[in-house]
């Protein structure tokens, strides 16, 4: 399962697909997802506060490819704090529609004040409680974890997401945490910061 993915799962661990999170810290989270996708299949990099395009071939998945293209298409915009935000607008309703796709997630409308609401339900718990057990183990054990792994965590501790990995982890796994996050490599290291940073003005700020 890809980083945003796993993310939005572990965001939207209940019975009725509900998120965890402030929507700002939820949104933000999924579009540093996204960018992590692309830094992990060698398509971008970020370094410096910028994002920079080092292989233009489409990737597999249409959302990254969709995501690439936006790159290549707006390349006067290099900075992670503007793609952060730009994606941010559409993250959840992509990476659920992607889930949906996948048959993890069912699509649900629901029309109230003339307003039509679009929420994404798991079909099964154990696929959508996952995620984050399989986090939680890896912290526990003494091998590292994988790259994407440990970028997953890196973005689950930047939205504020901790807890949810961590609510029954004994004090090895807490420490654990804190050692990987700064191993990562660069660009992904300097992504999970930023997207921390968008976080925190987000919710100061009190953006929706």
């Amino acid at each position: 399962m890809l980083t945003a993915d796993e993310f939005f799962l572990i965001a939207h661990n209940d019975t009725r697909g509900k998120a965890k999170l402030h929507p700002a810290a939820t949104s933000l989270g999924l579009a540093g997802g996204l960018l992590g996708e692309l830094i992990l299949y060698g398509h971008i990099t970020v370094s410096g506060g910028q994002v920079g395009v080092i292989d233009r071939r489409p990737p597999a998945d249409a959302l990254a490819h969709t995501v690439l293209d936006q790159l290549l298409g707006e390349a006067q915009h290099q900075s992670v704090r503007t793609w952060l935000s730009f994606l941010a607008q559409t993250s959840v309703t992509a990476v659920g529609e992607r889930l949906s796709r996948a048959g993890v997630l069912r699509r649900q409308e629901s029309r109230r004040l003339l307003r039509t609401t679009v929420s994404y339900q798991p079909i099964d718990l154990n696929v959508v409680a996952w995620p984050a057990t399989r986090l939680r183990a890896l912290l526990e054990r003494a091998e590292p974890p994988s790259v994407p792994d440990a970028t997953l965590l890196g973005l689950v501790a930047a939205a504020g997401l901790t807890r949810e990995v961590l609510w029954s982890a004994g004090p090895r796994a807490h420490h654990r945490l804190n050692l990987i996050i700064p191993a990562l490599p660069d660009p992904l290291k300097e992504l999970v910061a930023h997207t921390e940073a968008a976080v925190g003005a987000a919710v100061l700020r009190g953006a929706p």
